[in-house]
């Protein structure tokens, strides 16, 4: 499943992504015109919470975004679309980019991340796109909780 977000929900976009969605953010302001070009070129779904946009998208897919607070958000965008997360897809694309992570040999990052974490862990993976490192730390019991309290 593929997103395009507007402007205001850039932290909904990050969790999406987080989750292993092909999540755009779209920061082009009210340049409706593009975003729905994107939208249906790319087959997304538009997710906003901008009110002038909903009465202009009718060609597209999309979901009006109720809540203020990124959980419920989350929570809505799940449950509309029934949709579970796959813990295997779960950090698999960079939070800042949307790009699809891959895996990276320990001795390339020596330098690169503290030396805490090039000590105590073993896989690390990169964006190919933008370069930041991910590896496996309390971040990922920390979205476990988080899908567990939203009840997804």
């Amino acid at each position: 499943m593929r997103f395009i977000l507007t402007a205001e929900l850039g932290r909904l976009a990050k969790w999406l992504r987080i989750l292993g969605f092909d999540a755009v953010y779209f920061s082009q302001g009210h340049n409706f015109s593009s975003l729905l070009i994107q939208a249906l070129r790319d087959n997304r779904i538009i997710l906003t919470r901008n009110s002038r946009l909903i009465n202009k998208a009718r060609a597209a897919r999309l979901i009006e975004i109720k809540a203020d607070e990124v959980n419920q958000q989350l929570k809505q965008v799940l449950g509309e679309l029934q949709i579970k997360p796959d813990s295997e897809k779960m950090f698999s694309r960079c939070i800042l980019c949307n790009e699809e992570l891959v895996n990276i040999d320990k001795e390339k990052i020596k330098d690169k991340v503290p030396e805490y974490v090039f000590k105590t862990q073993e896989d690390f993976i990169t964006c190919p796109k933008c370069k930041r490192i991910y590896w496996q730390g309390t971040h990922w019991g920390n979205v476990r909780a988080t899908l567990k309290e939203i009840k997804v």
